[in-house]
């Protein structure tokens, strides 16, 4: 290669280089610290920095945003450094340093978050400075992220993950299968849609799915069919409550409708194919359940005629190298390498309460730590055998009575990630006491298991 080739070559990877970093920097004059937007890789991102930094870095991971896809869908690419922007000035007032990306895709950008996460962290030691601690907080699909670093990277000291997707990629989606081919069997799916098992990749939620089912909602005669989807598929968990809870009814029914169609749409164009399958099925219903659905009309005749015809159909299986897809972002092994605590609502419409037990029979059933999480979790990081751990002993799980998904006070966030530093910082594992009940947590709170294998 001739010298002018190799100018030329250094040029075009700086010019790269230049616009994969791009950034901007304000500094506050107020505090003497630093706040810095900018794009990595394409990934708009967001870093802040108080004057009297306590040494702590905490990296936000954001949930599901809604890819614009269609016409007149909103695209959000704020990169958001807290999942409450009031929490802001509260953490950076007790010296935190918070940072965040807005990812380098919406929709189900598991990859995306992994890596930009990643590239974040890397940034702001380069740029900003070493944390002491790297602290991980993700939410819905940002929890998904987090279990994956979790057990993959050594990056962060300790992550938290809330309204966590515990029982991973596929069991969570197979679920939305579930509630699809429920709705199928009582209301029935207009044919361009797709199936339950297949959806049409370009399916729009606001334009086809929601006239529909708004039009449903508005009918009270409808709520009972709505119950026998909600129960079926085991939401807000098995055995907590067969009525629906407080002001569940009717915005569970469009939530989780919209992610079993519009967003599961999207997650099967990035797998190239469907995704979901329920071979392994076994739909059915508790004599409670049964008992409340009677109470609101519904012969057993009409139960037994919809849970036939739902066992009827379990012939849905996903190409394998969509399923590949799925699994790999992601479904987890356990094996977890940081202290992880995770905090969901009781009541949760999205994503299951009962997802927290699957997440701590996972986390148990990969036993013991190797010898890396020994070294690390030994006083002065020096190996010792009896500092062998038990999986379990880097999860704490903890409840709130809230009633919704992510409906967490500030003071519930707050009081999660500074109990996570120090965690940290003690090498003292939570107890009940961190989590005071004043505060609405519940710390009597089993989660039941998952109604599906």
């Amino acid at each position: 290669m001739n010298r002018s080739r190799i100018v030329l070559v250094l040029l075009v990877a700086l010019l790269l280089n230049l616009a994969a970093f791009a950034q901007k920097e304000k500094s506050d004059a107020g505090t003497g610290g630093i706040d810095i937007t900018g794009e990595i890789n394409g990934a708009p991102f967001r870093l802040v920095r108080p004057a009297s930094w306590n040494g702590t870095l905490i990296v936000y991971g954001h949930g599901y945003r809604d890819k614009a896809d269609h016409p007149g869908e909103p695209n959000n690419r704020n990169p958001d450094i807290a999942p409450d922007p009031a929490l802001i000035s509260v953490l950076t007032g007790q010296g935190y340093a918070l940072a965040g990306s807005a990812y380098a895709d919406n929709g189900w950008a598991v990859q995306e978050g992994y890596n930009d996460t990643l590239s974040l962290v890397n940034y702001f030691k380069a740029n900003v400075g070493t944390p002491n601690r790297t602290l991980y907080w993700g939410f819905s699909m940002g929890s998904v992220i987090g279990f994956k670093l979790a057990e993959t990277s050594s990056v962060f000291d300790g992550l938290m993950c809330g309204c966590a997707v515990g029982a991973g990629a596929t069991s969570s989606w197979d679920g939305a299968g579930d509630l699809l081919l429920a709705y199928d069997t009582v209301f029935g799916m207009t044919a361009t849609w797709g199936n339950p098992g297949d959806l049409r990749d370009d399916i729009d939620f606001e334009t086809e799915v929601f006239p529909k089912l708004s039009s449903e909602l508005n009918s009270p005669a409808n709520f009972p069919g709505f119950e026998f989807m909600r129960l079926v598929v085991g939401t807000p968990g098995r055995g907590i409550n067969p009525p629906a809870p407080p002001s569940f009814y009717p915005g569970w029914v469009v939530t989780d409708m919209f992610f079993t169609t519009e967003a599961r749409s999207e997650l099967e164009r990035r797998a190239g194919g469907a995704v979901v399958q329920n071979l392994d099925r076994n739909y059915n219903l508790t004599a409670n359940e049964r008992l409340y659905l009677n109470g609101l009309g519904v012969p057993n005749a009409q139960i037994d005629a919809w849970i036939s015809a739902m066992n009827n159909r379990r012939t849905f299986n996903a190409p394998e190298s969509a399923r590949n897809y799925l699994r790999q972002n992601a479904n987890y092994n356990g094996a977890i390498r940081s202290p992880v605590l995770t905090m969901h609502t009781k009541i949760d419409p999205l994503v299951t309460v009962s997802q927290e037990w699957a997440y701590q029979n996972t986390v148990a059933a990969a036993g013991r730590p190797n010898w890396f999480i020994s070294m690390r979790n030994s006083p002065g990081g020096v190996y010792d055998p009896r500092s062998f751990l038990r999986r379990t002993d880097l999860l704490y799980q903890t409840y709130t009575n809230g009633n919704g998904h992510c409906s967490f006070t500030g003071e519930q966030l707050i009081t999660a990630i500074t109990t996570l530093d120090n965690w940290i910082a003690t090498r003292t594992k939570p107890t009940s006491a961190n989590f005071p009940e004043a505060l609405g947590f519940d710390n009597s709170f089993v989660p039941p298991p998952l109604v599906q294998p």
